[in-house]
């Protein structure tokens, strides 16, 4: 429970809003309610958002009215579209939000669209923070995100209560679109560890190593790493429950390929890895967890029947 001292802090901080209550969206916004801050939402899909209302949350028809109601106003949707549409639709954010008002987007999309948000945000002198996460579900629910924010300093310390509850470390990487690049350079080199595992570890299987222990001794390896560690076990039992899917990584590697483009920065490796994950797609397992790429080098090495 909140101390008297931090109620008193909460309830002179300005009221919260969340637009997209997705994977993500949704345990991040429970633990903003959770934590004593009255909340307003809205998500495409109301199904998805009663548990929400369920806890106290109040839930509104459209972007619009959220930020009409709240001084600090989140979003955490899909892609570059979703958030022209939530931030700068005829039913979105900017259409109502106050000046002096701070707009929060912790969605992975392209430096691009976020730039077109931050013009909006100078025309109605409203401060803009543009706060990705690394993290999964898991984390999402337990407030161990890593969260990567760039934009006026100012409101990254103002928000920092709030982003608090959401994150264990939080970086401010800089004032522009920084967090957009860093976001998906590291989205890149999970991308391509995931794949460079599979192709590794088919290598080992088509060539009778234990499958067990040769996962142990590749996570006690100098190549062993916190991501290798966290699906060691889906990879041990080649189950992937689906945290961060294929598609997601598709379009990550291509918002990170047109980066690369516009700033003259050849990505060689990664569009090859978006070639798999391609592949992934046009077998039907774009809504799979993107480490069940295994199943592709596997096929291709065929140690797996085709699905």
């Amino acid at each position: 429970m909140p101390t008297d001292e931090e109620q008193t802090q909460r309830t002179s901080q300005p009221t919260v809003g969340w637009v997209g209550l997705g994977k993500m969206g949704l345990p991040m916004a429970r633990r903003i309610l959770q934590a004593g801050y009255p909340l307003s939402a809205y998500n495409r899909t109301a199904d998805r958002a009663r548990s929400l209302a369920e806890q106290g949350g109040r839930l509104l028809a459209s972007p619009a009215e959220v930020a009409a109601v709240s001084g600090v106003t989140f979003s955490m949707i899909a892609d570059d579209a979703a958030l022209e549409a939530v931030a700068l639709g005829p039913q979105g954010v900017f259409q109502t939000i106050a000046p002096g008002s701070t707009f929060v987007d912790m969605s992975t999309v392209s430096p691009g669209i976020s730039a077109r948000v931050a013009e909006k945000a100078r025309e109605k002198s409203v401060a803009y923070l543009r706060a990705p996460v690394s993290g999964s579900t898991v984390f999402a629910e337990s407030g161990r995100l890593t969260i990567l924010a760039s934009g006026p300093r100012e409101a990254f310390d103002a928000c920092a209560p709030l982003l608090q509850q959401l994150g264990q470390k939080l970086y401010h990487v800089g004032p522009g679109d920084e967090a957009r690049v860093l976001k998906l350079l590291i989205n890149m080199m999970v991308g391509t560890t995931a794949v460079m595992v599979a192709e590794a570890l088919t290598l080992g299987e088509k060539n009778g190593l234990d499958w067990a222990q040769m996962i142990e001794i590749v996570q006690q390896s100098a190549v062993g790493s916190p991501l290798i560690g966290y699906k060691a076990k889906s990879l041990t039992e080649k189950n992937f429950p689906p945290a961060f899917t294929a598609a997601q990584i598709a379009k990550d590697c291509d918002l990170a390929l047109g980066v690369g483009r516009e700033t003259n920065v050849p990505l060689p490796v990664t569009a090859l890895v978006r070639q798999l994950y391609g592949g992934m797609l046009a077998t039907g397992r774009g809504p799979s967890d993107f480490f069940s790429v295994l199943y592709l080098l596997e096929e291709m090495a065929g140690l797996r029947p085709r699905d």
